[in-house]
């Protein structure tokens, strides 16, 4: 094999690049000679800056939630690369991640060589090739990818790569899962193109005019009308829809859990979050008429659910949720639609259709009004230490304060202390606030690497708590996040361990053993120096904080280190589990 050697690698590589990709975020292994060696001859002839760029990445949940976070703050899927089976399963629960998140990546890994007597190039010399060698490597991905493929030969290999990108990128979105052999990945071809053109995601889609025309009138006569929405704001158009919808009608939007800023905070129509609830919301109870656009779970019905007579429209890209074996809401109407379009034909209909009674939504919008600002009082009133401790509401203010001014991306991981970060942060510009729409902790970490890489010139935060800090293997994150300067501050809500644990047994058994004795075994004590794995690893600012006078000068450190070039992560002490 001479320095002119093309290869199935070096078509796979190029036709990333002629796709659009421009990082591989990689774990390299045995299985990637021809990538290796195909970037190497691109850099020795002067064409390595053609081809994507590398992130090496020490573990692959970084690597995977890089990718994710990249994909969430630009729009556009980049590529992961894994060592065969082994790395295949070291994504953990990033792919579940990617999947419930509806994020487009294309995931490739190699497999082990299928010849061991020398017949093809790339064949088993190394003893790992009989232990890497599984009945159903693709398999391992089938329940979180959209669609799984093996390579076998470089003849079509830009096809499968475009048609694999070109389903991951359609509504709705998700990852993809490509193999290939190391026989077919070194296999010598002649160089050729195919047409980017040919391989565009689906079109978003629209409601049937009929289906507009109900959902248009039936929010115009409402009584007392009602959206619910998680991730809309993943398209940031379709805030300004939504908002439009809003000021027309009056009508007040909750947020379940959500993932994006889907409206905004200071808006008065913003009627606050869903997110671990185990109380009745009266806005819910009390609605005649709810949109749910772009939810998951707009309510959780054994604690928290609409009058049994309110009238309920779906609109999203998947509003039956096939690959969740147990999902219902009681809908009139369920319509596949992309949220902006849709917002888009509602509003359309109902100022052509002159169906704004004028009066009934002059009132309710004073009383919506009065709803948002008692509301936004109590949260500010909760804004202070308690009893000389840093509490998560202070924190979040602290944050917000900190980086007021600043075009400042958001990463939010901070699972019990979600709906305090949502109710404090006050977040109002869309596309400045993400989380991973999913639930498998930890990826914030890598993801903070790979929504610097996005949006260099923006300041990028990490809210997160101290197990999910831990979950996102921070010894890697941070190493990469320093090699490949993608400086971010990470702000640790540390409570000393695993609250979630201890508040999902409560409500199952809230006068039980466990809740007698304290006994949860979900405790970090003792507490460990999370910062000190930063500086060791990546050479961070590191800080831990116990003491709420001193918090706000730590975070203004924390950030002057940051907009440095350097990464900053500090934990504050809140009170522990």
């Amino acid at each position: 094999m001479g320095d002119r050697y093309y290869s199935t690698s070096s078509a796979f590589l190029e036709a990333l690049a002629e796709a659009g990709i421009r990082y591989m975020f990689a774990n390299l292994g045995s299985d990637h000679p021809g990538l290796i060696e195909a970037l190497a001859q691109a850099r020795a002839g002067g064409r390595r800056a053609q081809l994507p760029e590398l992130i090496v990445c020490p573990h692959e949940m970084v690597a995977l939630s890089a990718a994710h976070a990249y994909a969430a703050v630009s729009g556009e899927p980049q590529a992961v690369l894994v060592h065969v089976d082994a790395g295949t399963l070291n994504l953990g629960g990033a792919v579940h991640n990617a999947a419930r998140g509806r994020i487009p990546v294309l995931i490739f890994a190699g497999a082990a060589p299928f010849t061991m007597d020398g017949e093809l190039p790339g064949g088993r010399n190394e003893f790992i090739h009989w232990l890497q060698d599984v009945r159903d490597q693709r398999g391992i991905l089938r329940n979180y990818t959209k669609y799984d493929n093996e390579i076998r030969t470089g003849r079509n290999i830009k096809q499968l790569v475009f048609r694999a990108l070109q389903i991951a990128r359609s509504a709705p979105a998700g990852p993809v899962y490509l193999v290939g052999p190391r026989e077919v990945m070194e296999e010598q071809i002649e160089p050729y193109v195919i047409e980017p053109g040919l391989y565009t995601p689906v079109a978003p889609a629209a409601l049937s005019p009929e289906v507009t025309a109900d959902i248009a009138t039936a929010l115009a006569g409402a009584r007392k009308p009602l959206v619910v929405t998680s991730y809309l704001g993943s398209d940031p158009a379709a805030v300004g829809e939504l908002v439009q919808l809003a000021e027309a009608l009056a009508i007040p939007v909750i947020e379940a859990s959500p993932s994006h800023v889907n409206f905004p905070d200071s808006h008065p129509m913003h009627h606050g979050y869903h997110w671990h609830t185990s109380t009745q919301n009266p806005l819910l109870a009390q609605a005649d008429v709810i949109l749910v656009a772009d939810s998951d779970v707009p309510w959780i019905p054994a604690v928290n659910r609409p009058a049994d007579d309110a009238v309920i429209y779906c609109v999203d890209s998947d509003p039956l949720k096939d690959q969740l074996p147990l999902w219902h809401v009681p809908a009139r109407r369920f319509a596949a639609a992309a949220s902006r379009v849709a917002l888009a034909q509602i509003n359309a209909f109902i100022r052509d259709n002159g169906l704004v009674d004028e009066d009934a939504v002059a009132a309710r919008r004073a009383a919506n009004k009065t709803i948002h600002d008692l509301q936004r009082a109590e949260w500010a009133s909760q804004e202070q230490p308690r009893d000389g401790v840093i509490t998560p509401q202070y924190l979040t203010a602290c944050v917000r304060e900190t980086l007021a001014g600043e075009e400042a991306l958001f990463l939010v991981e901070a699972v019990t202390n979600s709906r305090a970060v949502s109710e404090h942060m006050r977040a109002n510009l869309p596309g400045s606030l993400i989380g991973s729409g999913a639930s498998s902790l930890g990826w914030a970490g890598g993801g903070a690497v790979g929504a610097k890489l996005a949006a260099p010139d923006r300041t990028v935060v990490c809210l997160v708590g101290d197990g999910c800090y831990l979950f996102g293997v921070p010894s890697v994150a941070q190493w990469v996040s320093r090699r490949y300067n993608a400086p971010a501050l990470t702000v640790i809500y540390n409570n000393r361990g695993w609250r979630a644990p201890k508040n999902s047994t409560l409500a199952v058994y809230p006068d039980g053993a466990a809740a007698t004795a304290d006994d949860f075994n979900v405790s970090f004590e003792p507490a460990a120096d999370l910062p000190g794995v930063a500086a060791a690893a990546g050479g961070a600012f590191a800080a831990n904080v116990t003491d709420p006078a001193e918090l706000p000068g730590v975070l203004a450190d924390a950030l002057a280190a940051v907009h440095g070039g350097r990464s900053a992560v500090v934990a504050a002490h809140l009170p522990g589990v």
